[in-house]
């Protein structure tokens, strides 16, 4: 075994109620003026307004910025980073899902090293720390708060940039399953199924580790245990807590054994057609496995044990073969879409949409190489 980093956030708060210490520690670091990261249906429901009273009440000031949107933008970077010095905010929150971290690092990374956000596309790229940024999360899937991925839409070009630095993870990460109960049942199922297309991305790729196979194990048994649950009953504090475990366990395994080319292809569906993440995630994911299982069948039995799956009679291709069964029962059962067609995805864009997914895939892990036939095909399979 080579030798290997783990990232993750210095701080990490977890469990119901954990949201009041948070705003105590933050209070602890020093900062006086906040630029909060959000978007506008968080401000609407009044979850940002009463964040800015916890920290009013700490003597910090907030200025919100909740032009996040749901696959955040250049712009959107742009126009947050222009209120950060305009007030002359001494950090970052970041208050939601996946949409919300991202852009509030695209904001704080840009803040401290200059440019344009699209200066920073690949790996590593920066010279300097992001600007400080705390990451409130009230979704279960993203496990954008504790990560150094940070996905971006290039307008321009239509593409989803993928920035992965190890100076945007954030300083604080905040999971509070309170804050998580008024997600919307679609919302939920997607978010879910991005979390475990995490942790069986992370469990199948070439730079695993034990650490990151414990992580990624567990995550897929939380969900199998729960994700149903919390879709079905938002108001269940226990399938909340457990989802929220569930997806920073997920995002603790990719943000250190990376992901593969559910995410590379979903990038490009999601800049394409501004489609959600999690969806695409959630219908690609079976079809990648099935490519994937020529190669590595051993680990996807894996996952397939972790599913609930009796493994012990099976060969390597059955379990594999299981394990892809059982993720298509599980997306069917929280009514995820059954295909791409049903996302308004066209055939004529393919090749765009593979060619775009071969550059995103050269920073990931996937565990067999693959040619634009073999994506094209299957993005065809997933239609």
């Amino acid at each position: 075994m080579t030798a290997m980093k783990f990232f993750m956030p210095a701080v990490n708060q977890m469990g119901s109620g954990c949201l009041e210490a948070s705003i105590s520690d933050i209070a602890a670091l020093g900062f006086k003026k906040a630029l909060i990261v959000t978007d506008k249906v968080l401000n609407d429901v009044g979850m940002v307004g009463a964040i800015v009273e916890k920290l009013g009440a700490d003597g910090i000031t907030s200025v919100v910025f909740d032009g996040t949107q749901p696959n955040p933008t250049c712009g959107n970077v742009e126009a947050g980073l222009a209120l950060l010095q305009e007030n002359d905010c001494d950090f970052v929150i970041s208050l939601g899902g996946g949409s919300p971290h991202d852009c509030a690092k695209g904001i704080a990374l840009v803040a401290s090293n200059g440019g344009h956000i699209r200066d920073y596309e690949g790996v590593d790229v920066s010279a300097k720390p992001q600007f400080p940024l705390v990451a409130i999360n009230t979704t279960a899937g993203t496990a954008s708060e504790i990560t150094r991925f940070c996905i971006i839409t290039d307008e321009v070009r239509h593409v989803k940039m993928a920035i992965v630095d190890k100076n945007t993870t954030p300083l604080m990460s905040v999971n509070d399953p309170a804050l998580m109960t008024g997600m919307p049942k679609s919302l939920t199922a997607a978010t879910g199924m991005d979390a475990l297309t995490h942790a069986v991305e992370a469990y199948v790729s070439t730079i695993a580790t034990p650490v990151t196979d414990c992580c990624a194990i567990k995550a897929i048994e939380l969900i199998r245990d729960h994700l149903e649950n919390a879709v079905n009953d938002g108001e269940n504090m226990e399938a909340r807590e457990a989802m929220a475990y569930a997806q920073l366990l997920a995002g603790m395994a990719f943000n250190n054994a990376s992901l593969g080319y559910v995410h590379a292809m979903a990038h490009q569906l999601g800049g394409f057609y501004d489609l959600p993440h999690g969806v695409c995630n959630a219908v690609l994911l079976p079809h990648v496995q099935s490519y994937n299982a020529q190669v590595c069948p051993e680990r996807l039995t894996g996952v397939a044990k972790a599913l609930g799956a009796d493994v012990t009679d099976m060969s390597a291709e059955e379990g594999a073969a299981k394990a892809i069964e059982l993720i298509k029962a599980l997306s069917a059962r929280i009514e995820i879409p059954a295909g791409l067609t049903v996302l308004g995805v066209k055939e004529e864009d393919f090749p765009t949409l593979t060619e775009n997914a071969l550059k995103d895939a050269c920073g990931f892990t996937n565990p067999k190489q693959a040619t634009a036939k073999e994506i094209t095909a299957i993005f065809a399979a997933a239609m």
